[in-house]
């Protein structure tokens, strides 16, 4: 090659180089143009990587990530796998593409799965501008699904309850008289492994809580295993995967049982709520082990496994703890004990299983004592500062029999922690082994407290030393699902004081309080789910709470206050078992959670409970109107609260009926039930003008009483008519400015009362009732010193002061002053209606929720040039932003399209597609 040949290669090649680098930059701004696009949280059955599927149609579910507004999915494809030995897998599913913009629920539609075996599946969606995101080797192992499934494990325990005594439904007058106590059991299982393992997976229920053991440690950190359910239809089992926890040559299993709510023990000296007795402890499991050469060994619960007596003396998830740590050596779960002397386990029967698919409780946060008090030489005081449900966990020192009690209590009373009106007496209780320190909680009770005292009970010359102490939050493990903070000092703490109410209320079920009572009151869920939404993944909880009330259901339909239903109060007669403001969370969950969440498995799995229900209510109508129930519970009258003072059993009890009849039109409408639309919707009628007919005066325009419920109710709930709505309206604002902007409204009535002032644009009056602290309500709790939500709004000493019930500002703090809601006829959040309210007071508001699709934020700036709005909608939704139109808006962010045709001439609209907006405006005076 000559010069001239070499030096035109060279350009050549240089060229050629130039040309690849500018087409390097071209699609390097195009991808910038169109985004990064990223798949995120994939789930199965609502769970990331879940173990113990209760299904075998399971369905997948996803979120998508892009830095480009206005992104969508265009399509998706689906890849399922079975492992098999030796990490190989074998294809089950391949859904190929499949054009569509859906993300949520897609059912598997492959191979038939089988139970108890473990899948990897990818997932790859691609956008409209072609570019592709993968989340790939995720996995779930499906549960065992029949009882043939199970084989030959067998329930197992070391005593049997004799059938007289045992009590699935106790009056609460009840009694139950034992002839012994009965000891909780330990149980012990050998086996050797002498291959080299591929898998291993323990399916496993105790009953009524279990902790297991594997070679002396245990297996996880959860709490009360499982979660509680009506155990005379059902129980829950855990699934492990023990692969990396099994070695080569002996292995003990252990397995310690404590009685939660299948037993309460009715002893004497310490607290019990109620004596329901399913039964004594027992335990159900299977250990299926598979090695790398094919083989496969089973080890099943049955006789050959070796029981003892507890070190566990008591347990009573009313009552307390104790234990008495010099009945087993350390070692009795380990291979290196010798378990000859113990006896064989008993075979018994036990209750159907199915998988635990909630969230297991877990210690969420620990308080270290703000202030340690002497009361005397054996006696400390200690103050935690947040009272909150959970156990005391202690480090101490003493010698052989010394023993420590611990009494923890929510109030303090004369100086010294009172359970008075939260369950007496409660408390814990340790017997020394040994010299050691020692560390060491309760495994299978808890309690609401903020104060513990601690006794120390030493034997003749010893000393027992506490080296360390704190308080241990416990609650379902679920995640935070949103977020609020305001520049309002009060308002962040109101909203702390109600957050602290749900966590210590949120557990297997939701409770009304975490001390005397524990039990699932129904009307929680309705009244308080939307706020529950906002802040926790709560949907498997939800799931969870259905599943209970269908379980609790009557055969004549009714559908009782509390579920799981472990005790019926037969004082005040049926007022509180029947109470359709209570029974209706059976109708109106699942209608808001397929709202929330867009799964209509909600409305599947739920609709002959919800057919049967209304067949009971319409059964107990006189007229077409209900008188029965607890109405307006807790409302604010002249006497001590409890029930309604100021609002009739009729009138909360038949507009909760009417709004029934609505729902279940609307559900038997998207389920194609015709018949059942034409019944509900003719029946919704006739129960609206019986309503109208007995409880509103035409002349006043006011319903019953006139109480703010009496008139907020039938407002909210449609039963007023067009024409009566105004006035209506208008003499619930009266009322509540007759009153200097206080409120009256209890456990029922105060959601709809804010909902309705919210509707019609008086958020500065639902401001106003809430931020004066010198009178009943959130911040006067507060400054009575209450750190978590109380029954009653006065904070009264002599109720909980740890409730569920009356927390629903919070919900308007996301959905008013956050301003995020759903579009009325959207589901799951995928057209969010952005409507941020008081716009006009200088107060930042920040607030995030994560929809089904991803998370919504809203961050609201306020200074003295003006006010700015960043919002950001995740990819797969649209947002429509409705603001004030006396302000000029400037919008940043490619994407927002204004709509012209306003819905309110008060307001202007913006269209977003998915992405980052910023609206901001100038404060002119």
């Amino acid at each position: 090659m000559n010069s001239t040949e070499h030096l035109t290669s060279k350009r050549f090649i240089g060229m050629k180089s130039f040309i690849r680098f500018c087409l390097y930059i071209i699609f390097s701004a195009m991808q910038m143009a169109y985004g990064q696009l990223r798949v995120s949280e994939v789930t199965v059955e609502g769970k990331e990587n879940p173990i113990g599927v209760q299904t075998l149609v399971p369905q997948f579910s996803w979120k998508l990530l892009s830095n480009a507004n206005g992104t969508y999915q265009k399509g998706y494809r689906i890849q399922v796998f079975q492992e098999t030995i030796n990490q190989q897998e074998r294809a089950v599913w391949d859904s190929e593409w499949v054009s569509s913009e859906k993300s949520l629920y897609i059912p598997y539609d492959g191979a038939s799965l089988l139970p108890g075996t473990s899948y990897r599946f990818h997932i790859a969606v691609k956008d409209q501008h072609g570019n592709l995101a993968k989340k790939e080797n995720n996995y779930f192992h499906t549960g065992l699904l029949k009882e043939e499934d199970w084989g030959n494990a067998k329930w197992i325990a070391k005593e049997q309850l004799p059938d007289s005594l045992i009590n699935p439904l106790p009056l609460s007058s009840s009694k139950l008289r034992l002839e012994k106590q009965y000891e909780l059991p330990v149980f012990r299982k050998s086996f050797k492994v002498t291959k080299k393992l591929s898998s291993a997976f323990a399916y496993i229920s105790g009953l009524g809580h279990f902790e297991l053991l594997l070679n002396g440690a245990a297996v996880d950190d959860a709490f009360l295993q499982p979660g509680w359910t009506k155990y005379d239809k059902e129980a829950f089992y855990v699934v492990y995967d023990l692969t990396n926890r099994i070695h080569q040559g002996d292995n003990v299993f252990g397995v310690l049982l404590g009685n939660g709510f299948y037993y309460v023990p009715p002893i004497k000296g310490r607290y019990q709520k109620h004596k329901v007795a399913f039964g004594l402890p027992k335990l159900k499991m299977k250990l299926i082990l598979r090695y790398d050469d094919g083989s496969s060994e089973v080890i099943d619960s049955n006789q050959s496994w070796k029981t003892h007596r507890s070190p566990i003396t008591f347990s009573s998830i009313y009552g307390g703890e104790d234990v008495d740590a010099r009945i087993l050596p350390e070692n009795w779960a380990t291979n290196t004990f010798n378990d000859d002397s113990w006896a064989k386990a008993l075979q018994v029967e036990g209750p159907a299983l199915i998988a635990q698919e909630i969230y297991p409780n877990k210690v969420m946060q620990s308080f270290k004592p703000l202030t340690e008090k002497v009361i005397d030489e054996k006696t400390r005081l200690y103050d935690f500062g947040q009272n909150a449900s959970g156990i005391i966990n202690i480090r101490m020192k003493a010698n052989k029999g010394d023993t420590i009690r611990i009494y923890p209590a929510e109030l303090l009373k004369d100086g010294r922690i009172t359970q008075k009106h939260t369950g007496s007496p409660h408390y814990y209780q340790y017997v020394f082994a040994d010299g050691k320190e020692v560390s060491w909680s309760p495994k299978f009770s808890y309690y609401g407290f903020r104060f513990a005292e601690v006794e120390l009970m030493p034997k003749s010359g010893s000393s027992v030393k506490i080296l360390g102490i704190q308080a241990d939050h416990i609650r379902n493990s679920t995640s935070h699902s949103g977020t609020f903070t305001s520049s309002d000092t009060l308002f962040n703490q109101i909203h702390n004081l109600i957050n602290w109410g749900i966590k210590s209320n949120m557990v297997s079920v939701f409770t009304d309080c975490p001390h005397r009572e524990k039990l699932g009151w129904l009307e929680q869920l309705h009244l308080m789910g939307p706020s529950v939404q906002y802040n926790f993944d709560a949907k498997l909880l939800f799931k969870k709470a259905l599943r209970d009330m269908r379980n609790s259901q009557t055969s004549s339909g009714l559908i009782p206050e509390i579920a799981p239903e472990y005790v019926q109060f037969d004082w005040g007669g049926d007022m509180f078992r029947d109470s359709p403001e209570w029974g209706s969370s059976a109708i109106i969950l699942p209608w808001y959670a397929y709202q929330w969440y867009g799964d209509i498995s909600f409305l599947h799995d739920n609709y002959d409970m919800m057919k049967g229900y209304l067949q009971y209510l319409q059964g107990k109508a006189k007229d077409h109107i209900l008188f029965q129930g607890l109405s307006d519970w807790y409302d604010i009258g002249p006497e001590r609260p409890g029930v309604s003072q100021l609002t009739p059993k009729g009138i909360t009890a038949t507009s909760i009926y009417y709004y029934d009849l609505g729902i279940m039109a609307k559900i038997a409408k998207l389920l194609g039930k015709e018949n059942d639309v034409n019944t509900y919707t003719i029946l919704q009628n006739k129960v609206g003008e019986s309503f109208n007919k007995h409880f509103f005066d035409p002349k006043t325009a006011k319903y019953a009483t006139g109480s703010q419920t009496s008139q907020a109710m039938p407002l909210y709930l449609g039963l007023v008519s067009p024409e009566n709505k105004e006035k209506v309206l208008e003499n619930l604002i009266q009322d509540i400015y007759s009153k200097d902007t206080s409120f009256t409204s209890g456990d029922v009535g105060h959601r709809y009362l804010i909902q309705v002032l919210s509707d019609h644009g008086y958020d500065q009056l639902i401001y106003d009732m809430h931020k004066d602290d010198t009178r009943p309500g959130y911040g006067y709790q507060i400054r009575k010193g209450a750190t978590a939500l109380t029954e009653s709004w006065a904070a009264l000493p002599n109720v909980s002061n740890n409730h569920f019930m009356l927390g629903h500002l919070m919900e308007w703090f996301h959905s008013g002053l956050g301003g995020i809601k759903q579009a009325p006829e959207s589901v799951g959040f995928q057209h969010v209606w952005i409507a941020p309210k008081l716009l006009d007071r200088k107060m930042d508001v920040q607030v995030q929720y994560e929809t089904p699709y991803g998370p919504v934020e809203v961050d609201r700036k306020t200074s003295i040039s003006g006010q700015i709005l960043t919002i950001q909608i995740p990819v797969g939704a649209r947002a429509t932003v409705e603001l004030p139109k006396a302000n000029h808006w400037k919008v940043l962010g490619e994407g927002a399209q204004p709509i012209k045709d306003a819905a309110n001439p008060l307001s202007q609209y913006w269209q977003l597609p998915s992405g980052k907006y910023e609206f901001q405006h100038e404060v002119i005076d």
